[in-house]
């Protein structure tokens, strides 16, 4: 039908368009995030490129949904604006009819949320999180570059590298610090590298000596050594036993249902409901007045947005929190929404006055 096809063609193209937008918008900023923990030594700077892609993949749902919402309200209200609205409505078009155009195209975009939310968003957060763990348990010569200091986590530990030979692998001219509650001790080395033994990691000195000066009394000792151990790093834990549940598989989810494992089930399913919400919301925010100038609609839709989102949040955490069970924060945040959106399309279609029915004033003579 052309009514049908004329409405799709014009929301592909506003939802393609506002896709792209948010799309650089999205990977301008997370460049610059990921790069601020680069340079802060979170993050392998090698690692920028695969850290924005699994961040952009784990929120596209988000993305999508804000685009085809977007892309509904400003298509018709440029239809209002552009009096087309007043030949479909002549035409005796009701507004509820444009639910059915929007639908069939905004089906495809909801089930792509769907399995993003469910697939794509956990496999994202587990490859950062194996790439931040990779990161952290790398040889902390490796760490340091050449004629720099680098200081252990708990600062009891203090190397210094002069320059690195080997790939990496074996330092030059090694200096290392260790402080504790008894003194502190200076060892200084030709050659050091790195060895794990079972989950710790050692630095083996070659040819130097070590300098122990006690805290209690001025007393030193000097000892030459040819081979020497010192723990270089705490102990390596196993990455996968200490996923959050963001990083978890919806099956595994599913199979253990604790509280925040049931809270994020419901953060994932929820954004598929809130995409479809939106797309019904949307059609009844679009109303506008060809007469009077402004976007207050459009203002309108983006405080929906941000208010449904966040209410979306608050669902996760109140029943992570033990607070409400699954089913019941689904029906009240995405059952309400939906109530609300057939509320206002309906209030559109009618008008004020057909939806909330006026008092017959009493033709009796007074």
């Amino acid at each position: 039908m052309l009514f049908d096809s004329s409405v799709r063609r014009e929301l592909a193209r506003s939802f393609g368009a506002t896709l792209v937008v948010l799309l650089t918008i999205v990977l301008t900023m997370m460049l610059i995030r990921t790069l601020g923990q680069a340079a802060g030594g979170a993050v392998a700077p090698q690692h920028i490129v695969l850290l924005m892609g699994y961040t952009v993949l784990g929120y596209l749902p988000i993305i999508l949904s804000l685009s085809f919402f977007i892309a509904v309200v400003s298509s018709l209200s440029r239809m209002y604006r552009e009096s087309e609205m007043t030949v479909w409505f002549a035409s005796g078009l009701p507004l509820a009819r444009f639910v059915r155009p929007v639908a069939r195209l905004g089906a495809p975009v909801v089930g792509v949320i769907l399995l993003l939310a469910l697939l794509g968003w956990p496999w994202a957060n587990q490859r950062s999180a194996e790439l931040r763990d990779l990161y952290e348990r790398r040889s902390d010569l490796s760490r340091v570059a050449p004629g720099q200091f680098q200081s252990s986590s708990d600062g009891r530990r203090v190397f210094f590298v002069e320059r690195n030979t080997d790939g990496g692998q074996v330092g030059r001219n090694v200096f290392v610090l260790l402080r504790s509650d008894s003194g502190e001790s200076v060892t200084s080395a030709s050659t050091g590298r790195i060895e794990m033994q079972g989950d710790k990691r050692y630095l083996v000195l070659s040819q130097g000596q070590r300098v122990d000066q006690k805290a209690a009394t001025p007393e030193k000792s000097i000892a030459q050594f040819d081979s020497y151990r010192i723990l270089a790093g705490e102990k390596a834990q196993a990455q996968g036993a200490n996923l959050p549940p963001k990083a978890r598989s919806s099956v595994e989810l599913w199979r253990e249902p604790s509280p925040r494992h049931q809270g994020e089930l419901v953060w994932r399913i929820g954004l598929a409901l809130t995409a479809a919400n939106l797309m019904l919301l949307g059609i009844g925010l679009s109303a506008a007045n060809p007469r009077r100038g402004g976007s207050w609609n459009v203002l309108m839709a983006f405080l929906c947005f941000v208010v449904y989102f966040n209410l979306l949040n608050l669902s996760q955490a109140w029943v992570g929190g033990g607070k409400l069970p699954a089913w019941g924060a689904l029906l009240l945040v995405h059952g309400g929404a939906t109530a609300l959106a057939l509320a206002v399309l309906r209030w559109r279609q009618q008008g004020a006055a057909g939806f909330w029915p006026r008092r017959r004033a009493d033709p009796s003579p007074a």
